[in-house]
């Protein structure tokens, strides 16, 4: 942590530079550099002030001024900071802080599978709105009959990519079948595939020797391909 102020130091000087305003993108990427390393800074020391006022409450206990609920309340305070800090530490990659794109698809299964790739639909978009996230619907092709083919929607928010990713993959729903005539056990599947909402913070760079041009000449009257 004596780093993470040290880092927080230099950077908060290079904003006061008579000209940091120049060029308001380079700008602008610094403020957000020194947002993310000062929530870490307070972060911590949110932490340290809730572990000083727990480790109060014993004497205020022994003094009649505090009691045994107030001393759990003060634990679960700093316990549920801790813990946050300790998911956002888990989750620090630069990708994991942004938004999400997530796709579905209903794989085998006729309309079990329909039904399912929905049932999905409906759990993510309410854990979403649930966590604070606006959900927004990109695509959505309708079954035939029931439920979902595919659907591709956004989650907009901070660490949405770091949470959903760990859904990357085959999902498998084993159920005795309402669509079918004799209730039997069927098993379907649906795909869930998650990506990163990219924006402007990410460079991409495409070196001109990774480019592979091909040029295809007709053989037919006409200029058919």
């Amino acid at each position: 942590m004596d780093g993470k102020r040290e880092e927080l130091k230099n950077e908060e000087a290079l904003t006061l530079a008579p000209d940091f305003w120049d060029d308001a993108e380079k700008a602008q990427a610094q403020l957000r550099k020194v947002a993310a390393i000062k929530s870490w800074v307070s972060d911590y020391d949110a932490i340290a002030t809730a572990m000083d006022e727990m480790n109060l409450v014993p004497e205020f206990i022994k003094e009649g001024a505090a009691t045994e609920e107030d001393l759990d309340a003060a634990y679960d305070k700093a316990l549920k900071l801790i813990e946050a800090l300790e998911m956002r530490n888990m989750l620090r990659s630069e990708e994991d802080k942004m938004g999400a794109i997530m796709e579905i698809n209903s794989g085998a299964g006729g309309t079990e599978a329909l039904d399912w790739a929905s049932m999905l639909l409906r759990m993510y978009t309410r854990w979403g709105e649930r966590n604070g996230y606006t959900v927004k619907a990109l695509d959505i092709q309708d079954g035939d009959e029931v439920g979902v083919k595919s659907a591709m929607i956004e989650f907009v928010g901070d660490y949405a990519y770091g949470y959903l990713k760990s859904e990357n993959g085959v999902h498998r729903m084993v159920r005795l079948s309402p669509f079918n005539a004799n209730n039997k056990r069927q098993t379907t599947f649906a795909s869930v595939f998650v990506s990163p909402a990219v924006d402007d913070t990410i460079e991409i760079v495409i070196n001109p020797g990774d480019i592979k041009w091909d040029t295809y000449r007709s053989s037919g009257a006409g200029g058919r391909m």
